[in-house]
Parts: structure tokens; sequence; C-alpha cells
């Protein structure tokens, strides 16, 4: 009976694992939630998730990017379809990595549609790639530029009598401030600024050079849209279409019509012959397997997310589980070359330098590091980059934010507010000066501000032996300040501005490869979460339903309620004996 199982499980693997693709299609490219760099959580409850409809709330970036230019050249696929319906956003940087590989497949000389009901600013972006631009004609484009805005608990704390004792290093160092202002400052208004105009002429010089549209069309765009909207009598889509930046106004039903002008209809389902990007990226995967044994490798890992203690699931990095890859790659003699792709506003500085202390032994063996940042390598996130040979960024990355802080609540005053009284007796001066319930003692303040200070010249100083600068010429360009991947570049940051591509092919270089693979080095998974991703799973309506509501509420929460966000925030940054170098800088 046991056999029996198996070898249906085994049956069952290899149906769908062999999708079909026609032998005239478009390559169905439908992002689901936002496009990240590494998928977050446990991959079981994804696939469960998934065997259930559910949905996701995050598409892999990478495999978008492979499908694109595996269809690019495959004789079966002639046009590229991207449905951006379900797309909630990525960051610049990761929208440019999917642009470029768009931009390969349009140089196919295959065509791209893109088609949505409406386009936000991100959404957009991907769409202005396309050789055709297809909105509803009840649909609009909205796009508003960059902000930054955050919520500030001063007055909230105070209200709650919660004294926030915060010890930072950095004129620029403003992640602390949302506890102690009810303001931003000057100096993190005038760096805001200056990094989100960056990002905003990135955007707009990418979007008006995909539509060939004059370089101050967008700005025009939105800074007339609402004018335009009165005089069109609210037809915001043809406001859109006035201004160029969609091909034509269509339904859906009409787009497909459209496809399956190009690439024929399907008998079953009276639509066009299409492989969806799921499907495909099976393919992908395939072909990729049976290729590449034997050649030597450049190992990429992606350290994606908050920088954490310990041992961290995907979608953070842990300073014990990014270590532990490192250290793999490491004793793989197959991999020459590490590609470390940093998409992090940092975190933990225990951590950090764990990870720190990995590349360094990595380098030692004689290979080389490189660093492709994504969309944040901030504060931490800057601290693991900085032992690399060399640092790839885009324009668009938001780098830097060398500083350090810590943050200790005490509630003395809250639990004297409801008559609790707090007393008692130590054997040293600093006992119980720690405590959250009583306020913090000045021997202790003394200790935790030199630690801080202490801390902010260690990371000075390895950024100076990295970036092969004195230790005052990092201050000058530290203090807590955030900048653009352009400026980053101007200031000794980063080397290059470029793609993972070029980062990957700089690694190759120096480490003098021809002919190599990449390899994304990533923690193996058991044979149960190999099959789960692969099959459908018996029963998981009953197993997981109330883990599946408890995540889902998880992330309504984490969406609707910012505040219980700063909440959980500040609860990973009152772990005792830990400093942090965190940015607080994402823009909106």
């Amino acid at each position: 009976m046991f056999l029996l199982v198996v070898f249906g499980f085994i049956v069952g693997l290899f149906r769908v694992s062999i999708p079909k693709v026609p032998s005239t299609a478009a390559l169905l490219i439908a992002p689901e939630g936002t496009i990240v760099e590494q998928l977050s959580g446990d991959p079981i409850a994804r696939a469960i998730d998934e065997a259930q409809g559910q949905g996701r709330s995050e598409t892999l970036l990478w495999d978008l990017v492979d499908d694109i230019r595996a269809g690019a050249k495959d004789k079966r696929i002639k046009v590229l379809a991207i449905d951006l319906e379900r797309f909630e956003g990525a960051g610049l940087p990761t929208l440019e990595e999917l642009a470029s590989a768009i931009r390969e497949f349009k140089g196919s000389g295959k065509k791209v549609i893109s088609y949505g009901t409406s386009f936000l600013q991100e959404q957009y972006f991907l769409a202005a790639q396309a050789d055709e631009i297809y909105l509803d004609p009840l649909g609009f484009v909205i796009i508003d530029g960059y902000d930054r805005y955050r919520m500030f608990f001063k007055d909230a704390l105070e209200k709650l009598n919660v004294d926030m004792n915060v010890f930072r290093v950095g004129q620029y160092k403003s992640a602390v401030e949302v506890y102690t202002r009810q303001d931003m400052s000057p100096a993190e208004r005038e760096e805001s600024l200056a990094y989100l105009t960056s990002l905003w002429g990135t955007y707009q010089k990418a979007t008006t050079g995909a539509r060939r549209l004059q370089p101050d069309a967008m700005a025009n765009y939105v800074t007339t849209l609402a004018q335009q909207a009165v005089a069109t009598k609210g037809h915001t889509a043809q406001v859109a279409l006035n201004a160029r930046l969609v091909t034509g106004l269509k339904s859906r039903q009409d787009v497909e019509q459209r496809l399956i002008s190009l690439v024929g209809e399907d008998e079953r389902t009276g639509s066009f012959n299409f492989v969806n990007n799921d499907e495909y990226t099976r393919v992908v995967k395939a072909e990729k397997a049976l290729g590449g044994d034997g050649k030597d490798r450049v190992g990429v890992i992606v350290a994606s997310g908050e920088i954490l203690d310990g041992d961290q699931p995907a979608g953070t990095v842990g300073g014990d589980s990014t270590s532990r890859l490192i250290r793999e790659a490491r004793e793989d003699e197959k991999v020459k070359a590490l590609v470390l792709r940093v998409d992090s506003p940092g975190g933990s500085v225990m951590a950090s330098e764990q990870i720190y202390r990995e590349l360094r032994a990595f380098k030692a063996t004689g290979r080389p590091v490189v660093v492709s940042m994504s969309n944040l390598a901030a504060s931490g996130g800057y601290y693991i980059s900085a032992p690399a040979d060399e640092i790839w960024a885009s324009p668009a990355t938001l780098t830097g934010s060398i500083g350090i802080f810590a943050v200790i609540p005490t509630v003395n005053r809250t639990l004297s507010k409801l008559g609790v009284s707090i007393d008692g007796v130590g054997t040293t001066p600093l006992s119980g000066q720690l405590r959250i319930d009583r306020p913090l003692g000045e021997e202790a303040k003394i200790l935790l501000q030199s630690t801080i200070e202490h801390g902010y010249e260690e990371f000075l100083s390895r950024v100076a032996t990295g970036r092969g600068k004195s230790r005052d010429e990092v201050d000058a360009i530290g203090q807590g300040r955030v900048w653009a991947g352009l400026d980053a570049k101007r200031v000794g940051l980063v080397d290059n501005l470029g793609s993972f591509d070029d980062a990957v092919k700089a690694a190759a270089k120096r480490a003098k490869l021809t002919d190599y693979k990449i390899d994304f080095v990533e923690p193996e998974l058991s044979w149960a979460q190999e099959l789960a991703l692969q099959v459908k799973v018996w029963g998981a309506r009953t197993l997981i339903t109330a883990s599946r509501d408890r995540q889902t509420w998880a992330i309504a929460a984490q969406r609707l309620d910012p505040l219980k966000k700063e909440i959980e925030r500040l609860s990973r940054f009152s772990v005792p004996n830990r400093l942090y170098a965190y940015c607080f800088c994402a823009p909106n």
C-alpha cells in the first residue's frame, strides 16, 4: 500500500511537471502581488495556498526574467503578452531588471503587448516597455511621482507615558525620529527630497524613453492630469491616450482578439493560444537542469529583507542562515566567484557583522565577491556590501545610511499611572538600570552611547577598508545619509551602475571565467517540500485552514495597519544588547 501511495505521488509529480507549450503561442506574463527578489515564508505553505486557489502575494523576479529570456529564443513563442491586472508593485530597480528582459525580447524581433484595466505607477513602468499598450476605455493611468511620509509617535508615546531612550550616531540617521519628533527634521527633509528627486528622474527617463516621448512628457502629464480630466468630462482613459501613454483603448475581449490574430485561437477556451509564466517556468527550469553540469559556477546569494539575528526564513536575512549559505559556497570548489544580491534596509549590527566576516572568509580563498544592489542596500544592507571587490547598483538604488542606533523604551510612567510602583535593591550601580519598568540610569545611558559610537567607528572602518578610503572620507559621506545610486557612484559608495547581469559578468571576469553557470545558492528543500511544490496537497483545506486564516489576517493587518507594522519593527529593535543599522528610507 505504501509503495502504491508513493507511486501515485510520483505519477502526479510528472503530470504537473510537463506543461504543454502550443506550437504557436504567446508567453503570458501575469505577475501577482509584489515582484520580489526572494519569496518569503515557507514553501509548503505557499504551495498549499496555491493548491487551494488562494493566489499569491508575491511573484519571484528571477522566474519572470528567465521566462522572458527563454521565450525570446523559443521558436514556439511569437508574442509576449503582459497582463498587469493583479500586479501590486515593486521597487524601481526590480522593475528595471524586468524591463531589461522585456527589451531583450523585443530585440529578438518579436512583439510585446501589455494591457490592463488601469495602470498605477509601477504597473505603467512595465506596460511602457511594450510595443503596444492597451488600456480599458473606463480605465486610467495615474502616476504621482515619489514621496516619503512617515508616522511620528512622539505625542502618542507621551500620552501613554512611554519614554523612548534613543542612542544614535549620524546627522542624517533619522530612523529613530519617528519616536522622538512630531515631524520630519530638516536634515531628513533634505536627504529625502534629494533621493526622491533622483528616483523620479530615473522613472521619467525610463518611461518616456520607452514610449519615445519628450523628456518632460511624464511630468507634464502628472501636472495637468486633473485639468485634462475636467476637459474630457472625466474620461481619464482618453487623457492617457491623448498624452500618448497608451497605444489604444480596448477591452480585455478586444485585446484577446488582437492576440488571436497573432498566435491563433485555442479551440478549447476560445481565447488566444498561450502558455502562462507559471507553466513556462517549469519548462525553463527543466531545461536548465539538463544543461550546465560540470561547468564552473558563479554563485548567487540573495540577501533580501531585514537583517536579523539567528536563523531566519526566506524574505529576511538571518545572521546564521545567510552566513551558512556563504560558507557552503566557499566550501564548493565549483563556485569560482560569488555575487551577493542585496535588497535590505539593514537591521542587527551583530548579524551584519557575521555576514561580513563570512564574505571576508570567501575572499580569503582568492575568489572574487561582487555585490549587486537592488531597491535597498542601506545601513546594515551597506555594511554587508562593504567587503566586496566590486559594487554594482541601479541608478534608483537607495544605499549608504552609514550609521547606528539603539532604542530602549521604558514604561515606568505608564505603570505609575496605573498605580504600579517599582522598588528594590541591587548589588552594583548598574543593577536594574536596564529594566524597561524603571527609568534608564545615567550610567546605562553613558554606556549605551559609548557603545553606539564605537559601533559607528567599526562601521566606518569596515567601509573604509572595503572602499579604499580613509575614516574621515567615509564619515563625510556617512552620518546616516541615504544616497540614490547615481549619487552613490559619484561619492564612491558604489563602483558601477548597471543590472544584476552586469554584476554577474563582472564577477565572472574577475574569476577569469568564459563558460560558466549561474547558480543561486539557497537552503536545500526537504523531500516533502519538493513534493509539495510540485503536486496538489491532499486534504490541504482541512489541514491548514486555521494556519491559512492567520496568515491571511497577518497580511491584511500589515497592509492596512501601518501603526501595527511600526510596533512590530520596534519590538525587533528592542532586543537587549543589540545595536541596529537600519534605514527607514523606502519611498512610497
